[in-house]
């Protein structure tokens, strides 16, 4: 070959040479998702459902799953984008803190592949996150080292990077993106049928002078009475399938008799396979409520068999109103639901034991989370309780509240916070320390019918229950 077409093929070769090595390739890698440390004192969650299926494509911060502990349901999200691979932990089943719920394929840059003799711009295609990528793509940009480097570190390419270098090769067209609205450009947002309900609720609240009372609760006896509750949830509300040993004790029951009564039947929707702290106060609560039956009572501001006279004045003086005493202790739960905040009521708390109380606000979070809401005036009966319950240290760290006590909302309301394990002397005077879980407690009451002194006894009543749970056990029901 002759050196006149030697030297434009050599120079074809390295421009060749130059793009090939430019190129970079992406390995896809299995990473595992661990379950992370959701809540102080929190070892172990419940996977609850999973929103997602092997082999589903799945985007950072798109949801993965809701898992429950002692103190709420949880939703987890992504941290990654790929392609789900493997569930590691089943719905249903207990998963420890730092164990692994699934595995997901991602696409991650491969260290070995080195620029050689290429321009500086052609490794810039992996140098941002994958987010950037899809935006990218979703603009007609496959390669991104047409943008060449990025305003980030060391290079790194950002989606504003994206947005000027479609702005220079199209200067009249816009980048199609979703702003939020400026401060010059205001929206007017409807409040949606329950949170205008709560407005007028809430407003209606100012009517009722507030008397508050907080305190610390000591939950060690009840936490260490856990795995042995645990262990023995009735089969009813234990979805697992029964399991006797070689003695049954349904062998006097023929072949077709079923193992559970009529009135025992199982009820997929009370069903948990670990009982939590919540049910355990609950039932406590109930129990000093039956001991003060000033918190069984309701206020009428309008008396039955009484009448308003046409022809009363301002200077009338007012009907006096009564309070009706009920024979059971009716507690409300303060549920936040995708569609707002609702109240529903457990009738004869104090004739249920702890596991049916569990069951009954399984139930009524399952009602609580459907879209639209699943639950009736059956759990929302129009005389509700006459205290409620916000659990409010399922949401986050915190230990204190100011509940606020609605016109029918009862006679008092608590708010129950962030547990957490704390160093204690045993006793008074003494400097050795002990280690002790402690959530805390506040109070409101209506300050119309119930004294400060008598709210302050009450909760000391509800303290000797829940930091003595042994009670429990010779009381009975």
């Amino acid at each position: 070959m002759t050196a006149r077409w030697r030297q434009p093929l050599l120079s074809c070769w390295r421009t060749a040479r130059s793009l090939h090595s430019s190129t970079f390739w992406r390995t896809k890698t299995l990473r595992s998702f661990l379950l992370a440390d959701i809540g102080e004192g929190i070892t172990e969650c419940e996977i609850l459902k999973w929103s997602v299926q092997p082999d589903s494509i799945i985007g950072a911060f798109d949801p993965l799953c809701e898992v429950q502990s002692d103190k709420a349901s949880v939703e987890i999200t992504s941290p990654f984008d790929g392609v789900v691979k493997q569930i590691l932990v089943q719905e249903g089943q207990i998963a420890k803190v730092g164990q692994g719920l699934c595995t997901i394929e991602v696409e991650e840059d491969d260290p070995s592949s080195v620029n050689i003799g290429g321009p500086a711009v052609g490794r810039m295609e992996h140098s941002c996150p994958p987010s950037v990528r899809r935006f990218a793509r979703a603009k007609g940009i496959d390669h991104l080292s047409v943008i060449g480097l990025g305003s980030g570190k060391d290079g790194r390419i950002e989606i504003g990077d994206v947005e000027a270098y479609l702005r220079r090769i199209e200067p009249n067209a816009s980048v199609e993106m979703n702003p939020l609205p400026t401060a010059a450009e205001p929206r007017v947002i409807d409040l949606g049928r329950t949170r205008w309900a709560m407005y007028q609720a809430m407003t209606k609240s100012l009517e009722i002078p507030h008397f508050g009372y907080s305190t610390a609760l000591d939950l060690t006896s009840l936490v260490t009475a856990l795995p042995i509750l645990n262990a023995h949830i009735p089969r009813s509300l234990d979805p697992s399938p029964p399991v006797f040993g070689p003695v049954s004790p349904h062998s006097i029951l023929s072949a077709s008799s079923p193992v559970f009564p009529a009135h025992v039947e199982k009820d997929t929707s009370r069903q948990y396979r670990r009982l939590t702290i919540l049910p355990l106060l609950i039932k406590a609560l109930s129990r000093a409520m039956i001991e003060w039956p000033l918190f069984r009572t309701s206020l009428n501001l309008n008396p039955p068999g009484t009448t308003t006279s046409v022809s009363s004045t301002p200077t009338s003086s007012p009907q006096k109103p009564t309070l009706t005493l009920r024979p059971h202790a009716d507690i409300s739960l303060a549920l936040s639901t995708p569609t707002g905040l609702y109240t529903p009521t457990i009738m004869s708390v104090n004739t249920l034991s702890a596991y049916e109380i569990a069951g009954e606000i399984r139930r009524l979070g399952e009602l609580g989370r459907r879209v639209p809401t699943g639950l009736t005036a059956k759990e929302m009966p129009k005389r509700g309780g006459t205290v409620s319950v916000s659990n409010i240290g399922a949401i986050g760290k915190g230990e204190w509240a100011t509940p606020v006590l609605v016109p029918g909302g009862g006679v008092a309301i608590v708010a129950i916070g962030h547990a957490k394990w704390v160093m204690r002397p045993p006793n008074e005077g003494t400097s050795d320390l002990q280690r002790r879980f402690e959530v805390g407690v506040s109070w409101s009451a209506d300050h119309r019918i119930v004294e400060g002194a008598e709210l302050a006894a009450f909760v000391e009543c509800w303290r000797g229950w829940v930091e003595h749970p042994v009670r429990m056990a010779a009381d009975g029901r």
